[in-house]
């Protein structure tokens, strides 16, 4: 198993989290270095803030541990692509790097604002996606 894949699971743990609040299962956590120094997943529904993504919660822990707003050196992995708003955070807080799973066609930031991250951030995508996807398509299913 790669680093990659390894901390994919865990962000996979944080959408299972979320699951069990009956939230869009998404989670993310942030790696500096070796540790993770921020970890979240979806809450809009229990804190009936729109703004509330797994990356957005994230981005906050890691920038609390650090004690700054800047996330340079550090890695992001994410189950599914960021939104507009999730990637102009991450571009704002000057991330490294963006692993992220499933893509998302309709309204991730790679077809809607391809610009949005630090020109020198690098993005990976479709780390373990499979299992994303299904994680996301088994909860869509639910609620149909």
């Amino acid at each position: 198993m790669t680093d990659d894949e390894r901390y994919m699971t865990l962000a996979l743990a944080q959408a299972q989290e979320a699951l069990q609040l009956d939230e869009v299962p998404v989670g993310c956590i942030i790696v500096s270095g070796n540790s993770i120094i921020g970890r979240g997943h979806n809450l809009t529904q229990t804190l009936g803030d729109v703004t509330a993504h797994a990356e957005m919660q994230a981005i906050t822990a890691a920038s609390n541990t650090l004690g700054g707003k800047y996330l340079q050196d550090c890695t992001l992995y994410v189950t599914l692509e960021p939104c507009i708003m999730c990637a102009g955070a991450l571009g704002w807080a000057q991330i490294s790097r963006v692993v992220y799973g499933a893509s998302d066609p309709k309204r991730g930031f790679t077809n809607l604002a391809p610009q949005a991250l630090h020109p020198k951030c690098r993005v990976e995508k479709g780390v373990l996606a499979d299992q994303c996807q299904e994680l996301l398509q088994t909860f869509f299913k639910k609620k149909r």
